[in-house]
């Protein structure tokens, strides 16, 4: 199966089973064009393409449009055949067979999400977690819940040495001691079991101070601070308990963090950090939030579209579809251009690598949720991922008792895989999306493995932004 496109000047062909990116020009592109259909996959694929039927099918359809003579139509195909006989155009699947043997490895626990704070002091309209505190189910993790949390995760990581741990929220800056202690906790960990623990914050970056950019830079290994882009942007979905906006209140907050973990010379274990925000049917144009993050030096950005109730008002619907297309677009387009003059920056979602490709074993597996990774409730309580926290249906278990519940468990260990998901088996992007996040295809259709398809048209959009970017890339440091 192969995918063909042209954006920005580039014509690009995707083999979705091998995932191999081309960029040919446009007589190629027809050329393919013509042959797709015709080319089975995987075995005979060579053999078709250097079949006398298909040559002069392609000189009568594309010779004369291209002024192309039969021996430059017949060096094409050759040139075809060849990647073909390299199993990177009209590949054959070769992963769906060992699909479930994947997901098996996916056996050992490696990551936690710590939700140290049910609770929050901004009031977000859009926001999933209930205003912060679940729809009701405030609370603040102890220490001691928080530790056992720890040792629970050490106890199930098997020969993992690199472990994972998020402090989520609500805010958990509210909670922000017992966050510090607890990397000091894990800290010891690390000595007793030979263990290296990553540790990441989310932040709406209200509570952040000259101690919490201190403790992160020498202790976490990557900072989320939430931030939706123009003032007047974040301000409208963001706001105080009393309904103010808060971006005057974090703008200084996120520069000195930023600045702190970027600085040269620091004694920071990692300069990761990136602006996450969040999209809705009030900022379509959500390209302009984007590049006025990178207007203010921040230069690793992501945002995402609002997940919701199909009838709030701030919520996005199939017929944006064509706008948010665009809005990828420019915004691809105008990364490109900021980084012919060297200004460029870093979209989380056209972060693609072509010269490795995508972890295979991520990709069919999916994301690890239940398996792989969990989240901790500040009661103890354990679900398969911080988005089904709050799904009373959703309890695996808890800290203490260890799964309570194997069969919520197993929904995502036997069930849950590329090939399990009801349209991504003949999806071209299937290996650069890993099947989407159950968690948006059980609140969606409630089920894991029948898609969000809003999410699927978005996601593919962004693969091919991507791809294009990473072709451009390429190509001007070719040039150099």
């Amino acid at each position: 199966m192969i995918h063909q496109y042209s954006l920005n000047g580039y014509y690009i062909i995707v083999d979705a089973n091998s995932a191999s990116v081309h960029t040919v020009d446009e007589a190629a592109y027809h050329v393919i064009k013509v042959a797709d259909g015709c080319v089975p996959e995987g075995k005979g694929a060579a053999e078709a393409l250097r079949s006398e039927e298909l040559r002069n099918r392609v000189l009568s359809e594309s010779g004369k449009e291209f002024d192309l003579d039969r021996e430059e139509c017949c060096e094409l195909l050759d040139d075809l055949a060849e990647l073909a006989e390299e199993g990177l155009i009209w590949s054959a699947d070769p992963y769906e067979e060992a699909a479930d043997e994947l997901k098996i490895k996916q056996s050992v626990l490696k990551a936690i999400c710590l939700h140290v704070a049910h609770g929050c002091n901004m009031d977000c309209e859009y926001c999933f977690a209930g205003k912060g505190d679940y729809s009701g189910k405030s609370g603040i993790m102890s220490l001691e819940t928080g530790q056992k949390a720890l040792e629970y995760l050490v106890e199930n990581s098997g020969n993992r040495r690199h472990l994972e741990v998020d402090f989520f929220g609500g805010e958990p800056l509210l909670n922000w001691e017992v966050c510090k202690e607890l990397v000091k906790y894990g800290r010891e960990l690390e000595k007793k079991y030979d263990k290296i623990f990553n540790f990441t914050l989310t932040t709406n970056g209200v509570l952040i101070d000259d101690d919490v950019i201190d403790f992160t830079d020498r202790e976490m290994g990557n900072v989320v601070l939430s931030m939706d882009g123009r003032k007047e942007t974040h301000d409208r979905m963001r706001h105080s308990k009393s309904g103010t906006g808060t971006y005057d209140r974090i703008m200084d907050n996120f520069r000195a963090l930023v600045a702190s973990r970027t600085e040269e010379g620091s004694e920071r274990r990692s300069s990761e950090y990136y602006m996450r925000g969040t999209y809705t049917a009030y900022n379509k144009d959500f390209s302009r939030d984007v590049l006025a993050m990178a207007d203010l030096g921040f230069r690793e950005t992501s945002i995402e579209p609002v997940v919701s109730d199909p009838d709030a008002p701030y919520a996005l619907h199939e017929e944006d579809l064509p706008q948010l297309f665009d809005e990828y677009e420019r915004l691809a387009s105008e990364m490109l251009e900021r980084e012919k003059r060297g200004e460029g920056f870093n979209f989380y979602h056209y972060t693609v690598d072509l010269t490795g490709g995508p972890c295979i074993y991520k990709r069919v597996a999916g994301c690890g949720v239940a398996t792989e990774y969990l989240a901790v409730t500040p009661t103890g309580d354990l679900y398969p991922c911080h988005q089904f926290v709050g799904d009373d249906e959703m309890i695996a278990g808890n800290i203490y008792e260890g799964i309570t519940h194997p069969e919520i468990i197993d929904i995502f260990r036997g069930n849950n895989n590329l090939y399990t998901r009801d349209e991504c088996r003949g999806c071209w992007a299937k290996l650069y999306c890993a099947g989407g996040c159950a968690a948006n295809n059980y609140h969606s259709n409630g089920d894991i493995n029948k898609v969000y398809r809003f999410g699927c048209e978005l996601q593919r959009k962004r693969i091919e932004c991507a791809l294009m970017l990473a072709a451009a890339r390429q190509e001007l440091s070719q040039g150099e």
